[in-house]
């Protein structure tokens, strides 16, 4: 008579089977997980150069000459706009609840005293309380109580001249709006001898007959003489 399968040998193959399997399962996880872990590390990667794209692009995008922007964010100002009036006309330049655009340039404005830059605040020309917004150049000032027809938005020294006349306006009427002095010795609280660059040729008049047209860049050195630097408007203005 035939004697059937002892169980023990087929329980260990069983067992076997199962620990295989068991195994089988556990590498598939490992390999699941790490291939979870090289996922995230790409997408992190990924998301890093995306973010680094974003501020390069916010960078270059300033004003199309970062560096004069970056610098002029980041100097003292020259003064700040305390001493404005408040509203009132300046030269006969009032001051409106709205921007008056029928007329509508800008100016640089750049300012050296003893070699070292000094900032043009915004809000020059702006009556407070400010509306202020974020950009990549800092606070840029959206709104006020009033525009008068020469002002700044930021710390760029970009002039904003918007009228609702069209006519020829001078760098004076803009200090005068700033409530700040402006002469052949004196540049705000800054005196000393003064140099005027407009497009880098020399200005020999009084600094404050300097007009402003379209696109003019302005510099003015107290003390010694600083070389020309030029400015990239940007894209719009």
């Amino acid at each position: 008579m035939r004697r059937r399968p002892s169980s023990t040998h087929g329980g260990r193959r069983d067992t076997a089977r199962s620990t295989v399997a068991r195994n089988t399962v556990a590498r598939g996880g490992a390999v699941r997980r790490r291939s979870v872990r090289r996922i995230n590390v790409v997408v992190t990667a990924l998301l890093a150069l995306v973010v680094a794209g974003a501020i390069v692009v916010a960078v270059d995008r300033r004003d199309g000459n970062g560096a004069a922007t970056a610098a002029a964010t980041g100097v003292p100002l020259l003064a700040s706009t305390a001493d404005e009036r408040n509203g009132t006309p300046v030269d006969s330049i009032t001051a409106d609840p709205v921007e008056r655009v029928v007329f509508h340039i800008h100016a640089h404005l750049e300012i050296y005293v003893n070699g070292q830059q000094r900032a043009v605040p915004g809000g020059v020309g702006i009556v407070p309380p400010y509306q202020i917004q974020q950009s990549p150049v800092g606070p840029f000032i959206t709104g006020g109580t009033a525009f008068y027809w020469l002002h700044t938005h930021d710390r760029t020294g970009v002039i904003h001249i918007e009228s609702p006349v069209e006519r020829v306006y001078t760098l004076g009427e803009f200090f005068d709006i700033w409530g700040q002095p402006l002469g052949t010795a004196q540049v705000g609280p800054a005196r000393g001898a003064v140099t005027a660059l407009v497009n880098g040729t020399r200005f020999t008049g009084r600094p404050g007959n300097i007009p402003l047209h379209a696109h003019d860049v302005i510099q003015l050195a107290v003390g010694p003489v600083v070389s020309f630097h030029p400015f990239a408007f940007p894209p719009g203005l």
